[in-house]
This record gives structure tokens, C-alpha cells and sequence, in this order.
């Protein structure tokens, strides 16, 4: 299984994201931000990847000064790799 996430350093703009995407009709969750992704605030958005460049034109949309980067997540039964997008 593969996805993206969003990782923040603040948890209010991690929800403010999320809610911006399902505003404008992509589908996301909020999930616990694996620790290879760094120092976050614990909370990140999940999507599609195949939702990735719309994830990218409406992250640009704003300003989220704690913004911390873009992942790809691939879980393969207990094994999870995390790579920076």
C-alpha cells in the first residue's frame, strides 16, 4: 500500500490542510506521522498519491509557514518505508 502525507509542525494548520483538501474534494485523514518523517508535531495528512500534484497546487494555495515536507509511505505487511517527495 502507498500513500502521501503532509507533515506539519502544528497540529491547527495539519487540520486546517485537511479540511482545505476535503473542501475542494479530495479525500484525505489525519494520521500519526511515522518517525522516520522527522520532528512534527505527531499528526499528519494523509491522501491519494494519485491526488499528489493537486495536493502540491493547493499546498501552494497558502502560506503554511509549518509546513515540514511531503512524503511517499509504503507499507508492505510490518515493514514501512518513508520517502521524501
Amino acid at each position: 500500500m502507498q500513500y502521501g502525507i503532509c507533515v506539519f509542525r502544528s497540529r491547527t494548520e495539519t487540520l486546517l490542510f485537511s479540511n482545505f483538501l476535503r473542501n475542494n474534494g479530495i479525500a484525505t485523514a489525519i494520521v500519526n506521522t511515522p518517525k522516520e518523517a522527522g520532528q512534527a508535531c505527531g499528526i499528519s495528512v494523509k491522501f491519494n498519491l494519485s491526488s499528489l500534484e493537486i495536493v502540491r497546487s493547493m499546498l501552494a494555495l497558502r502560506r503554511y509557514p509549518s509546513f515540514a515536507g511531503m512524503y511517499k509511505i509504503t507499507s508492505m505487511g510490518m515493514r514501512t518505508s518513508c520517502e521524501r517527495i
